[in-house]
């Protein structure tokens, strides 16, 4: 009788011998190991900054999270008072701060303008930014000084630049107004009204924003290889479709990334919103961290549960954002 079909031929009809492991499979675990003994000097190199991060950030984000599950606030949290120590009172209440949040109105109209107020603030600067670059770009007279004043606004401190625009916008003393009024025009209420005081922030955000915009971008174009354009240019290719089809996608992935960075300061824009207008007038200029501070430090009883919560928000609100970012990027092929 023949050989059965399909036997294992030269192994005494056993099984076929298993596939060849390829370097780099195996359980996460073993990976783990792998990596470790080869690079365990990176390792060890990184682990001190890690671990000061982890101390850093990581300790205030758990905090964070569990006193937004409290009804934490000022007269219940553990305090000293002289010699006496009193212990915390405060109860876990689950997601009822989050559920309070949400169904307020108060969270869904200070988001709104939040949203407003990061939208303008970024296109406008990536306008300008992008307009400035393209000038400075080119070989013009002055170019070096051009750029120094133009980055200035970056170098100044943010506090110091946002009081001199306060002194500014003041309505009787201010520069502004004084120059407005010796051309016969009324002073305007720049802090003073919900609507030119939304647009005196926006401004001087973007004033703030506009250097590292211009900078990052102006890296971006030195990268460009001027071949393209000439190439573009003998081809008959007019100034515009030589920015739409070569200064635009050459400057893709550095957009991606500067506008990403932006969107996130602008969003949690604490100092120019705080120190120009506290908020006000009322609640006009309002955004959440400003609202979140107000929260723990301002209004009596602090009610440390309610910031927490806010900034819990704020942190998923971004990473939804970023998240949706990324796969938007990743559809049109880049890699971030």
């Amino acid at each position: 009788m023949g050989r059965a079909r399909g036997g294992g031929g030269g192994r005494g009809g056993g099984a076929p011998p298993p596939p060849p492991r390829h370097r780099g499979t195996g359980t996460p675990g073993g990976k783990a190991r792998r990596s470790l003994s080869t690079h365990w000097y990176a390792w060890a190199m990184v682990a001190p900054v890690v671990i000061v991060i982890g101390v850093i950030i990581g300790y205030p984000l758990v905090r964070g999270i569990w006193l937004s599950l409290t009804d934490a606030n000022e007269r219940n949290v553990a305090r000293s008072i002289g010699v006496n120590e009193i212990p915390a009172t405060y109860e876990f209440i689950g997601l009822d701060n989050y559920v309070e949040a949400l169904t307020g109105g108060q969270f869904l109209s200070t988001l709104g303008w939040t949203l407003v107020w990061t939208v303008c603030c970024v296109s406008v600067t990536f306008g300008l930014g992008l307009g400035l670059a393209n000038i400075l770009n080119r070989r013009i007279a002055g170019r070096s000084f051009y750029r120094m004043m133009l980055i200035l606004p970056w170098a100044v401190p943010g506090f110091v630049s946002v009081f001199a625009w306060r002194f500014l916008y003041d309505e009787r003393r201010g520069m502004l107004n004084q120059i407005l009024g010796g051309g016969g025009i009324d002073a305007v209420p720049w802090l003073n009204d919900p609507t030119w005081a939304k647009f005196s922030v926006i401004a001087v955000n973007v004033w703030l924003g506009v250097p590292f915009m211009m900078v990052a971008l102006l890296g971006g174009l030195q990268s460009i290889p001027g071949e393209l354009y000439e190439a573009a240019e003998m081809d008959g290719a007019n100034a515009w479709q030589r920015f739409r089809n070569i200064t635009l996608p050459g400057l893709r992935s550095v957009s991606t990334t500067v506008i990403l960075l932006s969107t996130i300061w602008t969003f949690n824009m604490f100092p120019v919103i705080f120190l120009l207008t506290r908020g006000g007038p009322g609640e006009a200029t309002q955004i959440l961290v400003t609202q979140a501070y107000k929260f723990s430090f301002e209004i009596s009883p602090r009610d440390f549960a309610q910031s927490s919560t806010w900034g819990v928000l704020i942190l998923i609100l971004l990473m939804v954002f970023a998240a949706i970012y990324r796969r938007v990027l990743r559809k049109q092929g880049e890699v971030w």
